[in-house]
């Protein structure tokens, strides 16, 4: 099985796919026990017929491996890049090379406008295009392990080999249909850098809450900072420092001193003393103080009554029916947040 250990292989590999209309890539990870990927694994296949190999397994692991040579192909615009549900390779694309690919083709984005359902898996579109059914005995892999099988590296290349096939058939559907216009919105949001850093005075709206008080959501805005900077310093999972619940639990009670705080039921023992600690009390004191012009706003959601709630539904169904009759994924006519303001409206 082709594998690429050295920046010479990976070279002269990329120059011969900068010479192709598109590659398919893919990659293996870890993130569990960290706060940024640990790129494990990179695979790229160039179209058949192409030159032989035609498909490869880059080690970025290998000792002196510099991965320039991968970085200018994803930024070579001459050449699509093709991946399927990439968010989470694009996001250690920027993090790790400071490039995101284009021209770019989701081929999960791709499917919601043909057809396929929305958010449908490698596997099932692959099996539903090709007819092929993919070996999934190497799926829980740890990527970070050497040497890796034979096995284990066909696995990996099957990700890539497969998707040429899917990108074509997409690629044909969409023209024939007419909807390749359809998807451009969505892959240009998925192209956007700043969708994968998160910025630290972000954090806490990705956090789910129904409280609209400005107090507590600025309480909620600080904690979610902190927890944010820390993990990105020490590399470990948010939930590592302390869990959504943990934090909703903190802004409601708001301690104030290390032995207030010890009473938190969900937070983590050793979340209640040293730097942690420290910051979670400066978080609470911090949004405490902030002006209440300053503090989050949150808007309402759109009150319903009986009426409301029965348009809703019949807007659901009528939405259900409509992309299956235009053969797309429901979100891509309208979401829920859309119908329900449409009911509100009524």
């Amino acid at each position: 099985m082709p594998i690429i250990t050295t920046t010479e292989e990976l070279a002269a590999f990329c120059a011969r796919a900068a010479e192709q209309p598109f590659v398919t890539v893919d990659t293996e990870f870890l993130r569990e026990r960290t706060y940024w990927a640990q790129l494990c694994l990179i695979q790229i296949a160039v179209p058949e017929g192409a030159g032989e190999p035609e498909a490869v397994a880059v080690d970025p692991l290998a000792e002196g491996l510099d991965l320039t040579p991968f970085w200018e192909l994803l930024a070579d615009e001459r050449v699509v890049k093709v991946l399927h549900a990439g968010r989470q390779d694009l996001e250690i694309f920027w993090v790790q090379g400071k490039v995101v690919p284009r021209p770019l083709f989701d081929t999960q984005i791709a499917a919601m406008v043909c057809g396929y359902g929305e958010q449908v898996g490698y596997d099932t579109l692959v099996r539903k295009i090709t007819g092929r059914s993919i070996d999934k005995s190497s799926r829980f892999t740890d990527w970070s392990r050497r040497p890796l099988t034979e096995e284990q590296i066909a696995y990996a290349l099957a990700d890539v080999t497969h998707l040429r096939d899917v990108y074509l058939a997409l690629s044909r559907q969409l023209a024939e249909s007419g909807r390749a216009a359809w998807v451009e919105e969505e892959l240009a949001q998925l192209a956007d850098p700043r969708s994968y850093v998160v910025d630290p005075e972000e954090a806490w709206t990705r956090i789910r809450t129904r409280s609209q008080s400005g107090e507590f959501l600025a309480v909620v805005r600080e904690l979610a900072r902190f927890r944010e900077e820390y993990a990105r310093r020490r590399d470990i999972p948010r939930n590592r420092v302390f869990k959504d619940d943990a934090l909703l639990e903190i802004a409601s009670s708001r301690p104030r001193n290390a032995r207030e705080l010890s009473r938190s039921r969900l937070l983590l023992r050793d979340a209640r003393k040293g730097e942690i600690a420290e910051g979670i009390l400066a978080a609470v004191a911090a949004g405490l103080a902030c002006p209440p012009d300053k503090r989050p706003r949150v808007e309402s959601a759109p009150q319903r009554g009986p009426k409301q709630e029965a348009l809703a539904d019949l807007l659901r169904v009528l939405l259900k029916t409509k992309a299956a009759e235009a053969g797309v994924a429901p979100r891509l006519i309208a979401s829920a947040a859309d119908l329900d303001a449409m009911a509100a409206g009524a």
